[in-house]
């Protein structure tokens, strides 16, 4: 905590906001700060963490004094962590709530969630090291009194409104994306009558259709991917009608145009092995399904899963899912299918669920 410094919160000139989390609590290594929860501000240059209720008292460190950062699992009444670990604190420091600590790193402890975004946007931050590229400089004043030297700064309050700015465009992007969803299910059943027409002018060689035509429309459906698209309304319902959704998405792996349940989309993948398709639906003990290859090998699915917890000595399921680039569920499945197997063992603490190595 000694490397904190008191600031007035503003942004300094060539500093640009990256993040913000509330409900975040600091740590004096592993004990708790005698502060409030409060909100983690990241910049391109500074970890700042402060209450916007009180603007011009917030702590503040500079990204360069960062060695490395680390990732800390919650558990039973524990929050999720971010362990960061410092240089020792420079001479020219200026002051701050605490003059001298016996660590050598704090921790961020996340109350409301959001520590795996903040966690991505500062590693990204220690990788790109723009504070090295365009160093901060003091806001240029232009004004006497209070209000001298903040004509060039943003303050919290000044993120906050930018932040809600943001929210506010996000919110109506989202309301537009869904009119456009829904002009396009218009349009996706218009196709459908449409192909299903033409399809069945081909089929019957009705009205002033060529051979040329014919070829031309064929090609024209068989690039939109809706050459013949399954429907309750062609197929009916039940079995029949599963069973010809499966050849479609084991074919083409992408669902006809028009909306699907979720009972429907199982009942298709539950058929892939009697009609031979490349394709299977896979239940995990847990329950967990995924569509998979035939040749998928899980001699080795739980050979990678060893080789990893192995080179890196334990893993989570959330550090296994970043190596892997899978899903967490996914990534825990895989390594309790190792532990079935034998392969690991575990260690449920209120840290979390960690996989080692079975050296039994």
């Amino acid at each position: 905590m000694d490397r904190f410094s008191w600031t007035n919160s503003r942004t300094e000139l060539n500093e640009t906001y990256v993040i913000e989390q509330r409900g975040v609590r600091l740590y004096d290594g592993d004990e708790k700060a005698k502060l409030n929860v409060g909100t983690a501000f990241l910049t391109t240059h500074r970890l700042i963490w402060g209450d916007i209720k009180y603007e011009d008292s917030c702590l503040a460190f500079p990204l360069s004094q960062i060695i490395f950062i680390e990732e800390q699992a919650g558990g039973r009444g524990k929050s999720a962590k971010i362990v960061i670990h410092l240089h020792p604190a420079p001479e020219n420091k200026e002051p701050g709530p605490y003059n001298n600590s016996k660590y050598s790193y704090i921790k961020l402890s996340f109350k409301e969630h959001g520590q795996i975004e903040f966690y991505r946007r500062l590693t990204e931050e220690m990788t790109l090291k723009r504070w090295e590229n365009t160093p901060i400089s003091k806001p240029i004043s232009t004004g006497t009194g209070s209000q001298g030297g903040r004509t060039r700064a943003v303050g919290i309050v000044g993120i906050e409104r930018k932040i809600e700015e943001k929210r506010k465009e996000l919110d109506k992007n989202i309301s537009e994306a869904f009119e456009d969803l829904s002009q396009l299910m218009v349009k996706a059943k218009e196709m459908v009558e449409l192909s299903r027409s033409i399809a069945n002018k081909i089929k019957d060689k009705q009205g002033d259709i060529t051979e040329d035509e014919t070829v031309r429309f064929k090609s024209y459906l068989l690039s939109m991917g809706i050459a013949n698209p399954v429907t309750r309304e062609t197929h009916g319902s039940g079995t029949h009608y599963h069973l010809q959704l499966s050849k479609q998405l084991g074919d083409m792996l992408q669902a006809p145009l028009e909306l699907l349940s979720p009972e429907d989309l199982v009942n298709a993948c539950k058929m892939f092995e009697s009609l031979k398709l490349p394709l299977r639906l896979r239940v995990f003990d847990s329950g967990v399904m995924v569509v998979q290859l035939q040749s998928h090998s899980e001699e080795e699915m739980i050979a990678s899963a060893l080789d990893n917890v192995s080179e890196k000595g334990s893993l989570t399921a959330e550090e296994f899912a970043k190596l892997l680039g899978l899903s967490v569920l996914l990534s825990k499945e895989r390594l309790l299918l190792a532990e079935k197997m034998g392969h690991l063992c575990r260690d449920d603490s209120v840290e979390g669920l960690r996989f080692y190595p079975n050296l039994f």
